[in-house]
């Protein structure tokens, strides 16, 4: 039986898997078992931000380390990344709640908004996409909840794009002061790279302060990096009350998840809750992610100053093509096409030609890892291109 086959028969999916059979990644490269090489522009989906196999990461996880840690037990590890963590998180963010990835960062961050504010409402933006719980498919746009009558209550969203009215729309849900907490992606790559227009993030953060509702800044996918900024946050001058991380936070080379949140925060849920999470921050990804993120640390000036070349460089090659309208904010980058079809065709095109890029609605959307050369951006680029005639 064809590996299609069986994958179909065992393994649970939304859709159809794409006709790629990974064997190996290297770099800015995917292989797949004939040995076909491909430029991966999606760096497994906002995942390998830092390139595949990067041994200025790897080379500094092969200590000796326990096999398990039990989540009641100390652990010297486990408080590093924390320090780590809340050293290059923005504003006052300063105590951890391990998590085993992006779903389970978001699901506790609702938890503790709600346990923080007594308060049960949620606002998000219509549209968006944080994650696979209950909990967070029920803040998520309101497209995907049918298949679950027994999500979260409460949950309202303001419609993009993010300007003057949907800020009006905000204050007039926020003003009952009943919401817990607003959550959003700074930059959202879910929604084919919606960037908030001038003003609105400030001043949804004026409003919550207002209101005493929590915001909730979830980086899971463009965070690390992934918009030219350490965190999208910055972008904004956004000190939320508290931060989701996923993805990138290992580079790719382990699963885990990280809720930070502020001293008054995390004081205000003291003996309230608890997070046990049995694979959460296992020792293993910890020490992937203890490099990953001091490798960050200590490279960020030079990582950031690159990925503003190559950006500017892609989105040059993008204006010159035939697209309706292009969105790029570091290595965040989308493509409108007009028309869903198209876009997908165009894809797939790519995909046969050597290059991997996805589709958001009617936008190409692409999300290079940021170590990104110049001269296999241009091949890249130049597939594209071809894939559009």
């Amino acid at each position: 039986m064809k590996l299609r086959q069986l994958d179909r028969r065992y393994l649970g999916r939304e859709s159809e898997a794409e006709d790629v059979q990974v064997v190996r990644t290297e770099g800015c490269y995917v292989y797949d078992e004939r040995g076909k090489r491909y430029i991966d522009f999606l760096s497994g989906w906002c995942v390998g931000n830092f390139g595949w196999g990067n041994r200025e990461i790897t080379k500094k996880t092969q200590r000796r380390r326990p096999d398990y840690i039990n989540p009641e037990y100390l652990y010297r590890p486990w408080v590093e990344l924390a320090q780590l963590l809340a050293e290059i998180t923005p504003g006052k963010l300063e105590k951890t709640f391990r998590a085993t990835g992006g779903s389970e960062a978001v699901d506790i961050a609702l938890q503790v908004a709600m346990a923080s504010t007594g308060r049960r409402k949620f606002i998000s933006v219509e549209g968006s996409y944080h994650d696979n719980t209950i909990g967070t498919v029920s803040v998520a746009g309101s497209e995907g909840r049918e298949p679950y009558p027994n999500r979260l209550s409460n949950c309202l969203t303001i419609a993009p794009p993010l300007g003057r009215r949907a800020a009006e729309r905000l204050e007039h849900l926020l003003a009952k002061r009943d919401v817990a907490a607003f959550i959003m992606e700074p930059i959202s790559c879910n929604l084919a790279v919606l960037i908030p227009e001038d003003g609105f993030v400030e001043r949804a953060q004026q409003l919550c302060r207002r209101y005493g509702t929590l915001f909730i800044a979830d980086e899971v996918a463009c965070g690390f990096g992934r918009t030219g900024k350490v965190f999208a946050c910055e972008h904004f001058d956004l000190q939320p009350d508290i931060l989701c991380m996923g993805k990138a936070i290992t580079g790719g080379y382990a699963p885990m998840g990280a809720t930070i949140v502020t001293r008054k925060v995390a004081k205000s849920v003291e003996d309230k809750v608890g997070f046990w999470s049995t694979y959460g921050w296992h020792p293993s990804s910890v020490d992937l992610a203890i490099a990953t993120v001091g490798w960050l640390k200590k490279n960020a000036g030079k990582l950031m100053g690159h990925v503003g070349e190559i950006s500017a460089y892609i989105a040059d090659r993008l204006g010159a093509m035939d697209f309706d309208e292009i969105r790029v904010r570091g290595m965040a980058i989308a493509a409108e096409t007009g028309d869903e079809d198209t876009a997908s065709e165009i894809a797939e095109r790519c995909r046969k030609n050597g290059l991997l890029v996805t589709t958001s609605g009617a936008a190409i959307t692409m999300f290079p890892p940021l170590t990104l050369d110049r001269r296999t951006a241009k091949q890249g680029l130049d597939i594209l291109e071809r894939a559009l005639s």
